[in-house]
């Protein structure tokens, strides 16, 4: 080897040192010393994980047995799911919107998304009972099948679109109790002129035979109910009436739940964002709200029969309706189901779906499962 090149192979190896430590004393420029080194990446292919987080006012508090704590699984679920890319923050009600306004403030825009019984939308969508509560309706698990099955969501969702507002179903409880009473109800002239606390079409219902219905959010109820502004109430299941107190001050808790065998709890989300979400996001919101209403039927299910076995220890009554109360209570929700139906074709499409679905699902209820009264 002749001595140029020699020098000329010591001059590379200086060259390659030098360019080393301009790109260690660059970085360190770039990323002050302890700073997390950020992975390089070809170009083209930088995958940067999408993050959202959203406001989520509730309608019903978190300290509520099944009707409001339900809302904690699904947003617990949702976070790891999402490995921490997707939150929603709680809010609970009253704290950032009045409970009857969630759905008004998710369309303009002041909340991105709410969580809610869409009963409360009577007044503006006279369809939005259909997907909540229906008087003499579907029982849970039929309330499902038609959602999820039988054009139930797709129903829902063009109703709801038209408001601007995407609609999931995300929670789901059954019967509530036909009320707290401070005297026994033996027939339908016992309602008569009673100030009750009662929703939805229910309430209508009520009305009609006589009752002065009254609509109070569920923080209101027993201070209302105690002071005698109201006779009566309902509000949800057994063991959300007791957290509220309603056992102390009426003993005659009647049932079946005729105005509420099922009742259904939608998460809603503008109809922008949801269109902007990416698809992943949607997907997991689905899945998260899907499991929050298997899992809140099951809690819901769960914890009734342990709250009515105390009920002689604390002098309550769990009475049952007379037959001929629940037949002319059944008469009267026909009329006011056809009359809304011929006031408004969005509740008169929703109404026929429902009835097309338990007239053939009547076939196989009938006969697969054991009388309640068998064991």
């Amino acid at each position: 080897m002749t001595e140029p090149n020699r020098i000329s192979g010591r001059a590379a190896a200086v060259a390659v040192i030098v360019a080393l430590l301009v790109g260690v004393l660059a970085s360190l420029a770039i990323r002050p010393p302890g700073a997390a080194p950020v992975a390089s990446q070809p170009a083209g292919s930088l995958n940067v994980r999408e993050q959202v987080r959203w406001k989520l006012p509730i309608a019903f508090g978190t300290n509520l047995p099944a009707l409001g704590d339900n809302v904690l699984y699904v947003t617990g679920i949702l976070d790891r799911a999402s490995a921490g890319d997707f939150k929603l923050d709680i809010y609970e009600p009253g704290e950032l919107v009045p409970s009857f306004s969630i759905v008004d403030a998710v369309r303009e825009k002041k909340v991105q998304s709410g969580y809610t019984w869409l009963g409360y939308d009577q007044g503006k969508i006279p369809a939005s009972p259909l997907i909540s509560a229906v008087p003499f309706g579907f029982e849970p698990w039929e309330f499902m099948a038609w959602w999820y099955e039988a054009g139930g969501r797709e129903l829902s969702e063009a109703l709801y679109h038209r408001y601007d507002i995407h609609p999931l179903l995300c929670g789901l409880i059954g019967p509530e109790t036909a009320g707290w009473f401070r005297e026994p109800i033996d027939s339908l002239a016992d309602l008569e002129g009673l100030k009750i606390r009662f929703a939805g079409l229910g309430g209508e219902v009520m009305q009609r035979v006589g009752a002065s219905v009254t609509m109070l959010p569920g923080s209101e109820i027993f201070q209302a109910l105690a002071q005698g502004a109201i006779d009566a109430t309902e509000f949800s299941l057994p063991v959300v009436d007791q957290a509220l107190g309603l056992d102390r001050v009426a003993k005659y808790n009647y049932f079946p739940g005729w105005h509420q065998p099922f009742t259904a709890f939608h998460l809603v989300v503008n109809l922008d964002l949801w269109n902007g979400l990416p698809e992943a996001h949607r997907n997991m919101l689905e899945l998260s709200c899907t499991a929050g209403v298997t899992r809140n039927l099951a809690r819901s299910e769960a914890l009734q029969g342990e709250i009515l076995a105390a009920y002689s220890e604390k002098g309550v009554t769990a009475g049952v309706l007379a037959r001929d109360v629940l037949e002319e209570l059944r008469r009267v929700t026909n009329t006011v189901l056809e009359e809304a139906a011929s006031d408004d074709a969005d509740f008169a499409e929703i109404l026929a779906s429902q009835r097309a679905f338990r007239k053939d699902y009547k076939h196989w209820k009938r006969v697969a499962y054991l009388p309640r009264d068998f064991e």
